[in-house]
């Protein structure tokens, strides 16, 4: 895979110019990066706060030769990839917070949302946002207890474009090994060894009702597994809910 860099100083989302690109015949590689947007979005349709300056939004277009079921571990994938990325630049700490959030400290460093579009029941395009708190000395009141940068958990900031380098090298090395099973069979151990939740009591917050549990890992397919009170065991699609810790975020 190519990566082929587009940057842009304001945007409305990194996701929607990336989608909006894909529909044009982009490439698979295009990374779309923007020093802020006007209208970033979360995982089920939230707000993300897009300060100028102080963090990375990107969001990168993929063309996977697959069906839309195995595809759902991307998400899954990239996450592994800026865990590793961090580590690589002398982070040290970092966990990934079942399935795509990055944290530090057992705060929020990063974000990932990943959008399907299909078109005559085929895969058109994947797109993958990441956004990263970086070099941001505070956050606003209603996130500060779930949120943090790099700056703020390290003392010094971190040069972005050395960052998204190098996260980037890492997805493309996790891409490849991915493509050849379309699941998490050669990437598991790798991404597990990073799974804050492992081995931790968990609330689901499914809207069908809340359970309590403890978080074995995942499956091949990427779905957490969670042993609940009865010794039942579940299996929990990131799509349909949220995984917090009984006592906080994660």
């Amino acid at each position: 895979m190519n990566i082929q860099r587009i940057d842009y100083q304001e945007i409305d989302s990194t996701n929607l110019e990336a989608a909006r690109l894909a529909t044009g015949g982009a490439a698979e590689g295009t990374l779309v990066v923007a020093k802020t947007q006007t209208a970033g979005r979360g995982r089920r349709g939230r707000q993300w706060d897009s300060p100028e300056g102080d963090a990375i939004y990107m969001s990168l277009i993929l063309r996977p030769q697959a069906e839309a079921a195995d595809v759902s571990g991307l998400t899954l994938v990239m996450a592994l990839s800026v865990a590793q990325a961090l580590q690589q630049l002398q982070l040290g700490g970092v966990q990934i917070k079942w399935p795509n959030d990055i944290v530090l400290n057992r705060k929020k460093l990063c974000g990932i949302l990943t959008e399907l579009h299909m078109e005559n029941r085929c895969v058109n395009d994947v797109i993958i946002g990441v956004g990263i708190n970086v070099n941001q000395k505070c956050f606003a009141s209603e996130i500060e207890s779930i949120a943090t940068s790099i700056l703020i958990e390290t003392g010094s900031g971190m040069d972005k474009d050395m960052l998204i380098d190098a996260v980037m090298e890492a997805f493309e090395r996790n891409y490849a090994i991915y493509q050849k099973t379309y699941d998490m069979t050669n990437l598991m151990e790798d991404y597990q060894a990073f799974l804050a939740n492992c081995n931790q009591e968990v609330r689901v917050l499914n809207p069908k009702g809340e359970y309590e549990g403890i978080a074995l890992g995942i499956n091949l397919r990427g779905e957490l597994l969670v042993r609940k009170q009865d010794g039942t065991i579940e299996t929990v699609y990131a799509g349909e809910v949220s995984v917090r810790g009984i006592y906080g975020y994660i």
